[in-house]
């Protein structure tokens, strides 16, 4: 049996029990990883599945990455013997994006994950979604709209929209100015149950726009539709598309953000520097290109269980931390995502 399959197949989590299941079914399977595209007028990226000898098993699957492809009239004999099941298969999260890494990387890695002085970013912090709207282009408002409109100032608050608004380090309220000089889409109405509207507020809520806003799934199925639920301050925001790397930015500004960005909550928010610092660590570098899953366009696409996974020093990183097999290893996995081409 042979298969071209998705790249994603070395890391999405439907992969792991496809593998073992054919694993229990054949006795030779095999995955040939390829960096060069395919298909390049395709942004998915291909990799090959082969498997023989049906009726049989194995505990072992042959992992083999090729640099290009060519006709072969049979797979390569040489690879990566993985055990299915056990041994590095399951510490390394049943990935075998993994095993791409130069095997000193990957040791010194793995050594890291084991070290009292490392810990997880889920460890002591809480990254989830932001607000749903339902209509976001009438819940945000341009700082000209709300002065036009005479919204109340107090019924509006600044909002991350996107992660091209997340500024390097920490929004400051020196970021919140820059917003609204650009008199960017940026304040959110945030209405509260119960609360008595001022009678501009009643007048934007009966335009077409609110009528249409109305309208949508996630409106129509709140009472009243007008309210934005789960509309929190958090401690930071970390970016949920990203080409280089994630970003993780401080919330020094009192923002609120959608769900186009994940919101990170310290469980010891004396800790926000610390993990800053920790964030562009060489460590950690490496650790968002292994957790966090590859896109095609070499985009890395960030979920909050995966971020939670992530590894930090939680000391000032030092010693083997700054190892540059760190830093190559997070390049190999990058040129495999094709990033920057």
């Amino acid at each position: 049996m042979a298969y071209v399959v998705p790249a994603e197949i070395g890391h999405a989590p439907y992969a792991a029990p496809v593998i073992e299941h054919l694993a229990a079914r054949f006795e030779r399977v095999q995955i040939v990883a390829v960096r060069k595209k395919l298909f390049p007028e395709l942004s998915e990226d291909c990799w090959l599945l082969y498997a023989e000898g049906h009726t049989g098993a194995t505990d072992h699957l042959l992992f083999s990455p090729l640099e290009t492809f060519a006709f072969m009239p049979f797979p390569p004999a040489s690879g990566q013997s993985i055990r299915v099941g056990l041994g590095d298969w399951r510490a390394w999260g049943r990935h075998l994006r993994s095993f791409l890494l130069p095997a000193h990387a990957r040791e010194l890695y793995a050594g890291a994950a084991q070290s009292a002085g490392v810990t997880k970013l889920g460890d002591f912090a809480k990254v989830g979604i932001g607000y749903v709207t339902g209509a976001n282009a009438f819940f945000h408002l341009r700082p000209s709209e709300a002065w036009q409109r005479r919204i109340p100032s107090w019924m509006l608050v600044p909002s991350v929209r996107n992660g091209r608004m997340l500024a390097d380090g920490e929004i400051t309220p020196h970021t919140i100015e820059d917003w609204r000089r650009r008199d960017d889409e940026m304040l959110l109405l945030r209405l509260r149950k119960g609360e008595e509207l001022p009678r501009p507020v009643r007048t934007y809520l009966q335009t077409e726009e609110a009528k249409s806003a109305s309208c949508s799934y996630k409106c129509r199925n709140r009472d009243p539709w007008y309210v934005v639920p789960d509309v929190t301050v958090h401690d930071a925001f970390l970016s949920y598309m990203s080409s280089d790397a994630p970003h993780l930015v401080a919330n020094g500004a009192g923002c609120v953000g959608t769900n186009s960005v994940h919101v990170v909550h310290l469980k010891n928010r004396g800790g926000r520097a610390g993990l800053l610092r920790s964030w562009i660590s060489p460590l950690t570098r490496l650790s968002c290109e292994i957790e966090v899953h590859a896109l095609g366009g070499g985009l890395l696409k960030l979920e909050p269980r995966e971020a939670a996974q992530v590894l930090l020093p939680s000391v000032s990183p030092s010693g083997s931390r700054e190892d540059p097999a760190y830093l190559d290893g997070a390049e190999v996995l990058k040129r495999w995502r094709h990033h920057g081409g």
